[in-house]
């Protein structure tokens, strides 16, 4: 049997090579693929959507839009243009998930701080209060990077539009006030080409990590 093995032994060889070839290629073949979804405001839980936009099943895009940052720069689409974006929505007097969700947007930061594809834009529900001068110092207190993270301010009609028609991320506040939101834990991951790829719970550590994950997925598309 021995004498066998040895007089075969290149053949066993290129066949056991062979075999671990094939045997990967299958399993490539066989294997699904990573996908993120694309979502539209069908997709989504109708609280969070605008009820002049519930009904849209496809081709929905995030809406150009014009605000200020922490350090007075008007910020527009033009400066997201091409770029994967993180957007969330919040107040710098939040004493409840907010800390913990810019906790989390640090992290964010920190794996995203050497792509060049990639963003943060954080909204404020709150502009009567979060002015410039207020953003810049939360941004400061934050370790927020001005070179990849935005902080938002402006009118809060226009707010709320992108907050519901656009991300689909924010509930209605109190009946009596139109313009009134509950902001969510919700980041929105937002592709290259302005469409909503994903929601994830900012205040969880588990969805960060997933977020970090699904960036890089997109960002080698």
């Amino acid at each position: 049997m021995k004498s066998i093995f040895i007089k075969y032994r290149i053949f066993f060889g290129v066949f056991f090579v062979l075999s671990t070839i094939i045997l990967y290629l299958f399993y490539t073949a066989l294997k699904p693929s990573k996908t993120l979804p694309i979502y539209n405001p069908a997709d989504v839980n109708p609280e969070l959507v605008d009820s002049t936009v519930q009904y849209i099943s496809k081709y929905h895009t995030i809406a150009d839009f014009s605000f200020v940052n922490q350090n007075g720069k008007t910020i527009t689409q033009k400066d997201y243009e091409g770029k994967i974006y993180v957007a969330n929505f919040f107040f710098t007097t939040c004493g409840s998930i907010c800390p913990k969700m810019t906790g989390n947007l640090v992290e964010v930061q920190k794996a995203i701080i050497n792509n060049p594809k990639v963003k943060l834009l954080s909204h404020t529900v709150f502009p009567e209060n979060d002015n410039v001068a207020v953003l810049k110092a939360y941004a400061i207190k934050n370790g927020v990077d001005d070179s990849k993270w935005n902080l938002v301010t402006g009118d809060k009609k226009e707010i709320y539009t992108m907050a519901r028609k656009s991300y689909l991320a924010v509930k209605l506040g109190k009946p009596s006030e139109l313009y009134d939101m509950v902001h969510t834990e919700n980041f929105v991951l937002v592709d290259g080409k302005r469409r909503v790829r994903g929601f994830y719970d900012g205040t969880k550590e588990e969805d960060i990590q997933k977020l970090i994950i699904d960036i890089n997925f997109l960002s080698n598309e």
